[in-house]
């Protein structure tokens, strides 16, 4: 993947003028002897999770490049309400093509930021099939987060923020969905540090890209039936298998209970709300084994959590 630093740092400035910095929060209740654990918190920013630092920055490099009609994206919910965000922002049109069933809380955000929303589909691959053809047809720029050249220098301005504030950090934890934000995080953290590792963390029931990562070819999955929605692919990219490859130390799985463990964790020992993708970093660190660097960031990319998911995690709690 070839990500120049200056442009991550572009990104960055650009991205300034639209988003707050996210908190780099120290999480006692994770830490332990010799390792200080922190949370970066992009659930702060204004969608709920770290979505709209790809979307702001793609369609804003777009937009300088000429005339774009509108934007069209397919997506489980975080990356269409950045979309929407994004368009809002900058004046154009939103299309979100969503699976059959989605997230309410993130249909919601969607519909909130004026976007036109059609569901339909089994999972992403499918809003992604009929997005793709709907594109073609009307003439709008598809904002894809998995293959759009523009946007992992917007996620991966969080690589530099932690850097900047910790120059330390010995290991950052980050999940893995469509891999735009581990592939901007390891692409412009590893330019920063050459000691730094980069964990990818997967769903259990959604390991497409984790098995892709372990092998060294693509391996699709014939479901993704995950209750972290942004963790749910199925059919991984070869640039971006590639890329993972080269990029990614390691990659942990974990279940749907330890999600489910790590949501609560997180309300009641940090005062954090967290949706399973979100917990996943710290689903995958009160299950780590063996030794720890002495600084380790782990990235809190989401909050809109499911209403059922919020009940079930934190009810039982």
């Amino acid at each position: 993947m070839n990500l120049a630093l200056s442009t991550v740092r572009e990104a960055q400035s650009l991205l300034s003028g639209f988003l707050p910095r996210t908190r780099l929060v120290p999480a006692q209740s994770l830490s332990r002897e010799g390792t200080n654990v922190f949370l970066k918190l992009e659930s702060e920013l204004p969608t709920g999770s770290f979505k709209p630092r790809g979307a702001l920055y793609a369609l804003a490099v777009n937009l300088k490049r000429g005339r774009v009609k509108g934007v069209l994206a397919s997506s489980t919910g975080n990356h269409g309400a950045a979309v929407a965000y994004a368009a809002e922002r900058l004046g154009v049109s939103a299309t979100i093509f969503l699976p059959e069933n989605p997230n309410p809380v993130k249909r919601e955000r969607i519909s909130s930021l004026g976007a036109s929303i059609f569901e339909g589909g089994r999972d992403i691959r499918d809003a992604f099939h009929r997005a793709s053809a709907y594109a073609t047809a009307e003439g709008l720029y598809f904002l894809n987060d998995a293959t759009d050249p523009d946007l992992p220098a917007g996620p991966a301005a969080i690589a530099c923020e932690i850097l900047d504030e910790i120059p330390e950090t010995g290991a950052i934890y980050v999940p893995m969905g469509d891999t735009a934000l581990i592939r901007g995080i390891a692409s412009a953290a590893k330019q920063i540090s050459r000691a730094i590792r980069i964990i990818g963390v997967q769903a259990e029931r959604a390991p497409a890209y984790y098995l892709s990562w372990q092998q060294g070819r693509v391996v699709e999955t014939q479901t993704c039936d995950t209750i972290a929605d942004g963790l749910a692919t199925r059919t991984p990219e070869s640039e971006n298998v590639e890329s993972i490859r080269e990029l990614v130390d390691d990659v942990r799985v974990v279940t749907e209970d330890q999600m489910i463990s790590a949501i609560r964790h997180l309300w009641f020992a940090e005062h954090l709300l967290a949706e399973p993708s979100g917990a996943a970093t710290t689903a995958a660190m009160l299950h780590h084994d063996g030794p720890l660097p002495a600084k380790v960031v782990l990235i809190l990319s989401g909050a809109n959590i499911a209403p059922d998911v919020r009940r079930c995690a934190l009810d039982a709690g």
